[in-house]
């Protein structure tokens, strides 16, 4: 019984804890120039499924600038190329995808590889359709909204959650 009221109050503290947090960021991000602000929900759920622990969180923070500017270079390599689109975008994405897995390996103190690819997706579905010409500060402000989503939605609304928990608990 009481395994079962403890789930409970960890589930309704999730949902304050969701429903309060993110609505800020999305509400303040574009104040602080940040057009992408949803990127850190994407960014905020990959640091939970990696177990939620602020240990991971440099890794993770790292991985996903790498994923940032590894797009802004595939994006620069295919617009200096410009030979077959398609030709170019799949060797392009083979060899800087070979590179990514190998590096993040070697480097996994460090960086946290799905993070690396997960950061290297959003950012070529952010950036790919505007293009290296135009993409301005988007590199920037994808970055921004990555470490919004690690530190702010998800380790500081773990620990606010833990907080609440524990306030909470002593009210009983």
């Amino acid at each position: 019984m009481a395994e079962k009221k403890e789930k409970r109050m960890d589930c309704l503290t999730l949902a304050f804890t969701i429903a309060l947090l993110p609505p800020i960021w999305a509400v303040v991000s574009p104040y602080l120039g940040v057009s992408v602000g949803s990127v850190a929900l994407i960014c905020a759920g990959l640091y939970v499924a990696a177990g939620n622990d602020v240990k991971k969180a440099v890794p993770i923070s790292i991985g996903f600038l790498c994923g940032d500017l590894w797009a802004v270079i595939v994006l620069a390599v295919q617009e200096a190329l410009n030979f077959q689109p398609d030709a170019e975008l799949y060797g392009i994405l083979f060899v800087m995808g070979g590179l990514t897995v190998i590096a993040g390996s070697v480097l996994a103190r460090w960086i946290y590889l799905p993070a690396w690819l997960c950061g290297w997706a959003i950012g070529l579905t952010v950036m790919g359709p505007v293009g290296i010409d135009a993409i301005g500060t988007l590199p920037i402000q994808i970055g921004a909204a990555m470490l919004a989503g690690i530190w702010y939605v998800g380790a500081t609304g773990a620990l606010f959650q833990k907080l609440l928990l524990n306030f909470l608990k002593k009210k009983r």
